[in-house]
């Protein structure tokens, strides 16, 4: 399951190892082995490594370039 977030402290991301800091947005999601499940173990990914990854992407929604984590 995939969970868009806003960091409250510092969080490590899974990826590249980069620390993210508030308020910045990071992806939480359960996979294993680069899987999606359902269970699992949760990672954190940076904006950048979810675009790179293809967890994230942008969309043009009313005139404006929005960042969204949900699957087309």
């Amino acid at each position: 399951m995939r969970r868009g977030c806003i960091a409250i402290g510092e969080i490590r991301c899974d990826g590249c190892g980069r620390i993210i800091r508030h308020p910045e947005r990071y992806l939480a999601i359960n996979e294993e082995g680069g899987i999606e499940v359902e269970e699992g173990k949760t990672s954190r990914y940076c904006v950048e490594c979810s675009l790179s990854r293809g967890y994230a992407r942008y969309k043009v929604e009313k005139g404006e370039k929005i960042l969204t984590f949900l699957p087309e």
